[in-house]
């Protein structure tokens, strides 16, 4: 289609104006206002004559870009006849334009992705850092989780950039020139990985804070946690990239996506993130990894994931003595 009717055939953007309200005897005259401002819009390389429906209530056109539907000038012209050329041809005329269609489906998606994905991520995010600090009561293993959880996501996005966007050794997983990131693929990534990677993070620091109220000693505590979870924590992973990496072998280009920058990130979290920088700032950090301002500890709820204070013995009154202290 783009080598015979050029690169914009394939992704044509549908103008409806709503011309109801507007008296029969001035239609006319804004079918040809609206033409002539549609023709002069910038970035388009066609635009066919508006047309009316049979009861003349509806003028349909259609305007293709000058380049491929995931251009950004494809996206720019979709904006410019939403905000401006839309706007300026039905000027002094009770009537509504609007753009339709998949291309304009697909960047007003975008658009609403993009805007609320930060807030998407704050919320998670600050959702595992309290459910952490009210379990672990460390208020700096709470910060320290959130950190570095985020650390591996934001590293497999930038591997789909880098695979599908720049073309960085796209040919030898079937991807040929550059494609662009389908709007949804980031949010479902965020929620898999972010998923994955706390559950890591918590099978690690259960450990560790077990060793920890039972000796007292920071850097051991870290060493003991490490030595009895690594193996299972690289079982788990060398499953689930396994299994996400046999996504590459499919021929739909999203799936594609979703297997490498799943792979790469449960990678990234159980080596680099889980059993390298995790145990190492832990260490740094010490005991304090551990404080917890007093009055945070008076308001926040004491939860037991161990079941120690239904037995009632004498190690876990040591334990939770420990923990107030520290």
């Amino acid at each position: 289609m783009t080598d015979a009717f050029g690169p914009g055939s394939n992704g044509p953007l549908t103008v409806v104006i709503d011309q109801s309200a507007v008296p029969s005897d001035q239609r006319s005259a804004l079918s040809d206002q609206a033409q002539k401002t549609l023709n002069a819009v910038s970035g388009a390389a066609t635009v066919t004559p508006l047309s009316p429906t049979q009861d003349g209530d509806v003028l349909l056109g259609t305007v293709y870009s000058q380049q491929a539907p995931q251009d950004a000038t494809t996206t720019d012209l979709t904006n410019r006849l939403v905000d401006d050329t839309l706007p300026d041809a039905v000027s002094g005329y009770d009537a509504k334009g609007y753009v339709t269609g998949t291309t304009a489906a697909q960047v007003d998606f975008r658009d609403i992705v993009a805007s609320r994905l930060p807030l998407i991520i704050g919320v998670v995010v600050a959702l595992a850092f309290l459910i952490i600090l009210a379990v672990f009561r460390g208020l700096l293993v709470a910060v320290k989780a959130a950190v570095l959880n985020v650390l591996s996501i934001t590293a497999s996005y930038g591997v789909v950039v880098a695979v599908f966007q720049w073309g960085w050794g796209g040919p030898a997983l079937g991807v040929h020139g550059d494609v662009p990131i389908e709007s949804y693929v980031p949010m479902m990534m965020f929620a898999i990985i972010f998923g994955l990677s706390m559950d890591y993070e918590i099978f690690l620091l259960s450990r560790v804070h077990e060793a920890w109220l039972r000796t007292g000693n920071a850097q051991d505590s870290v060493a003991h946690a490490l030595e009895i979870t690594a193996r299972v924590i690289t079982c788990a992973a060398l499953i689930m990239v396994s299994v996400f990496a046999a996504f590459l072998i499919s021929d739909n280009i999203v799936v594609k996506m979703l297997g490498l920058g799943l792979a790469v990130s449960v990678l990234i979290d159980a080596t680099v993130v889980r059993l390298l920088m995790v145990p190492a700032v832990m260490t740094l950090l010490g005991p304090h990894a551990w404080w917890t301002p007093r009055w945070l500890d008076r308001i926040m709820p004491h939860i037991d994931t161990e079941g120690e204070e239904l037995s009632g013995s004498a190690d876990a009154r040591a334990r939770q003595a420990r923990e107030r202290a520290s």
